[in-house]
This record gives C-alpha cells, structure tokens and sequence, in this order.
C-alpha cells in the first residue's frame, strides 16, 4: 500500500494544539487556587513544629505566698532566719552556741517526713544552758501543708491555717514542736528546754514574709 507524506506530521501537529488548548484550560481553572496554595505553604513553612515548642521549666518549687513571691528568696543562712532581737536573745543565752548543717528535720513525725521527703536547704541547731532548738528548713511539695494539716493530729499536733499554709504544734513535757508548710516550703523547730518568745511565728515571719 502506497504511504502518504505528511500525514503523521499533520496528525502530530493537531494533537499538540490540542494538548496545549488542554493545558491551557487547566491551568486558566486552576488560577484562581493559587494565592491559597501559596498562602498554605507560606504558613506550613512557618509553622511551629509541636515537638519542639515546648519550653523546659525549672523544676524546683516555686514558693506560692511566700517570702520568695514577695521580692525576697527564702533565708538561706541562719542568720537571715531571724529578725534581730530574736537573734540577740539567741546569742546572749548562757553557753548559747549555733550549728549549721543540712541535717534532717529534727521531729516526732517521721511518718510526715518520710512522706514528703522534705529537700533540706537548711538546719540551725542552738544549744544553751537552758536547752536545744533545732529549726530545719526545706523544700516540699505544694500540697505539704494540706498533707500536714491532714495527718499530724492523729499524731497529737494541733493544726491551724496561716493564710496559705499550715502550723501544726505539740507540746510534750519540756519539748515543743512547730511544723509549719505550705507554698512548698517547710519549716519545723524542736524546742526542748529553751522556748524564746513567739520564736515559731517569728521565723516563720522571715520565710513567708508574714
């Protein structure tokens, strides 16, 4: 059979007119998408990844109501325990001697204790002619103060509210006990002997500001 010359060429050409009449239509169809995709694309490259939009937080207990929340850190040596005629009743006591340690609260309610697991930042010990103190202060969870208030009288303290926090105390013989907590902090003083005037307030005052 004879063959034709041109005719592919022609054939050719009428289907790349309309492959681009096609293209053409698509691309008028698809025209009005485009500020939308570049609007998505602009916002997905600029996009927060989640995983890595967290920020680490400090991990040690804020203190809430305390002196810490009011300008002040909470004391971090003894003598910034006390106001100064608290600490000159102190010194002058007869064979009145301090020691500054990180040892454990000093405390009949070990129960308590073992709980929360106090982080001890710091302990005074006095000794006198007329006795012993020993005042621990430490870091405890938030929730120490309702824990405290909840468990200790069944441990013969009695607890009253200070504001945010918890007293609780017990008196046995010459030996008085002061817990106070609350804010995540803790405070604990066992007086045997010696028993300053209003010392459990007044340290206290010196730690959460009132």
């Amino acid at each position: 059979m004879a063959r034709v010359g041109g005719r592919n060429a022609v054939v050719a050409w009428v289907i790349g007119v309309g492959c681009a009449a096609a293209v053409g239509a698509l691309a008028v169809i698809a025209l009005p998408m485009l500020p939308v995709s570049v609007s998505w694309l602009g916002g997905a490259a600029g996009a927060p990844i989640a995983s890595s939009s967290v920020v680490a937080t400090d991990a040690t207990p804020r203190p809430s109501g305390s002196a810490s929340a009011a300008g002040a850190a909470p004391p971090t040596t003894c003598d910034q325990l006390y106001d100064e005629a608290l600490q000159a009743d102190l010194d002058v006591a007869e064979g009145s001697q301090l020691t500054r340690s990180i040892d454990a609260p000093e405390t009949t309610a070990t129960a308590l204790v073992a709980a929360l697991q106090p982080r001890v930042t710091l302990t005074c010990g006095w000794r006198s002619d007329q006795g012993t103190i020993s005042t621990t202060l430490a870091v405890v969870p938030t929730d120490a103060g309702a824990l405290a208030a909840s468990a200790l009288p069944h441990a013969g303290f009695t607890c009253t509210a200070q504001g945010e926090r918890a007293r609780c105390t017990r008196t046995e013989g010459d030996l008085v006990e002061t817990i106070e907590a609350g804010g995540g902090l803790w405070l604990s003083t066992s007086e045997r002997g010696w028993h300053p005037s209003g010392y459990a307030g007044r340290t206290a005052a010196r730690v959460w500001g009132h």
